[in-house]
């Protein structure tokens, strides 16, 4: 295999990076903090080793990437960024963690999971906390891109059908993908602008609308508060706006060119969108009743509480405005099972998606009738449009795959030392990038700092799995992926 094109295009994004460090180097420059020094190095260090891959590898014709280049330009580009952008962590001044712990926050934010390990957030260099948010946004639009581009080709359970609808000729969205992917860039930028204006008019702070804003969009629930959103319950209105801005990115970016384009219902019609807010509606129905009736909290504030931790674990944000833990044994339970959902095929959101859920409740309707009419011949039928027959197989063998992951990587949780709600609620949060896990330790008034290294690697792993849907990267460890 031909490894000159991967690692011109992992150089380019190495540069990339750099640049990108230019901003926390100018907020801590900006507020005379001499955390500006450690990003100036940062940078030198990253734009080095990106410029000379960069150039040792270019190419006087242009590259045409096969299906396998492919694959393993995506793994070692999401680990490279993740490595480089783990450096100002490490050597920041005042986070005082090492290598292990600083690519483990790295890997959190640009798959937008948003777990940390870090505490004094309240008091932390604006430098550091304008990184952490910039990963989590870096995160969120590079993934749509993989989406788009990459994913389609593993036949990860459905992606396909993402495929189809942004690019297939007969019903395209934009001609060419590169438009496409520039219009969802465009619209990334503009919803996140938007967002950090409402915030600041609802109160916020300018630093912290900019921040908040871009892990908003980019669901990834890095916050600047050591009591994340919870700093905000003076100002509810914070939590509504975030909730508006978690939920648009959560759904399809590929329909938002179509409502610009003129298709205003294209969002309403949609069986996913709807199927995800009816979803948000009845879990936020649920716990409101359970939480006031049984004197948990006053009405309001069951809404409110309900609403915005319930759009933030669906949404696999990570948010947090109070800590659910202890609103009684059932929420353990409930809560657990919707950090399994996610948002929609296409958007920032990871998690199994909606659409995946979906396609199974179509297999398992059409296994009852074919048990009461053995000879029929039955399509699946998706949001009007015939099913491909792979599509049925695909989601299955994802899901297979899916909890595969997590039985794996709840054993090995456990074998670090990690109790049983630890375990289980660490590999769930892990590959299905929500956050916060459950329990006094990684719950959601803690964090994953006093976890030992072992286990911070494999949950690194698993973050990384999920983000990826598991085959991008399962696919390379496969003997017949390196034959000719």
């Amino acid at each position: 295999m031909d490894l000159r094109p991967i690692f011109y295009v992992v150089g380019a994004l190495l540069c990339i990076l750099a640049i990108s460090m230019s901003v926390p180097m100018f907020v801590d420059m900006v507020h005379n903090h001499p955390d500006w020094k450690v990003f100036l190095l940062c940078m030198s260090i990253t734009a080095f080793f990106g410029g000379t891959t960069l150039l040792a590898n270019a190419s006087d014709k242009p590259f045409q990437l096969t299906i396998k280049q492919t694959f393993l330009l995506t793994a070692v580009s999401w680990f490279a960024l993740a490595g480089f952008g783990a450096l100002p962590f490490w050597l920041a001044s005042e986070t005082d963690i090492g290598f292990t712990d600083a690519f483990f926050e790295s890997v959190s934010g640009i798959t937008t999971t948003g777990a940390t390990v870090l505490s004094g957030l309240d008091t932390m260099p604006p430098g550091i906390l304008m990184w952490r948010c910039m990963l989590n946004a870096l995160g969120g639009i590079g993934f749509i891109v993989a989406a788009m581009a990459v994913l389609p080709f593993l036949r990860v359970g459905g992606m396909q059908l993402y495929r189809t609808e942004s690019s297939d000729k007969s019903d395209k969205v934009l001609p060419r993908m590169q438009k496409v992917a520039t219009a969802i860039g465009y619209i990334y930028a503009g919803l996140i602008a938007i967002c950090a204006l409402c915030y600041w008019m609802a109160g916020m702070s300018g630093f912290d609308a900019i921040t908040h804003a871009m892990s908003s969009v980019a669901t990834g629930g890095f916050a600047n508060y050591d009591s994340s959103f919870g700093a905000f319950l003076d100002r509810p209105h914070i939590l509504w706006i975030a909730m508006v801005f978690m939920i648009l990115g959560g759904l399809p970016f590929v329909l938002y060119i179509k409502v610009l384009g003129g298709n205003f219902s294209a969002l309403i019609r949609n069986t996913q969108v709807r199927t995800f807010l009816a979803i948000l509606g009845g879990a936020i129905l649920i716990s409101t009743l359970w939480l006031s009736l049984k004197g948990i909290l006053p009405f309001g504030d069951a809404v409110l509480q309900s609403a915005f931790n319930i759009v933030s674990v669906v949404t696999t944000t990570g948010y947090a405005s109070a800590d659910y833990m202890q609103w009684g044994p059932f929420f353990v339970v409930f809560f657990f099972i919707l950090t399994f959902f996610g948002g929609c095929t296409g958007s920032t959101s990871g998690g199994v998606k909606i659409m995946r859920y979906q396609v199974m409740a179509l297999i398992l309707g059409r296994h009852f009738q074919k048990l009461q009419h053995p000879n029929a011949i039955i399509a699946l039928h998706y949001d009007g449009r015939t099913l491909p027959d792979d599509v049925p197989y695909s989601v299955m063998v994802f899901i297979f795959g899916f909890l595969g992951a997590f039985i794996v990587l709840a054993l090995a949780l456990s074998m670090c030392g990690l109790d049983f709600i630890t375990s289980i609620s660490g590999a769930a949060t892990a590959l299905t990038n929500v956050g916060p896990g459950l329990g006094p330790i990684i719950g959601p008034a803690g964090n994953f700092s006093t976890l030992p290294d072992a286990a911070k690697w494999l949950i690194s792993l698993g973050m990384m799995l999920g983000r990826l849907e598991l085959f991008t990267l399962l696919v390379l460890v496969m003997p017949s992926f390196w034959r000719k």
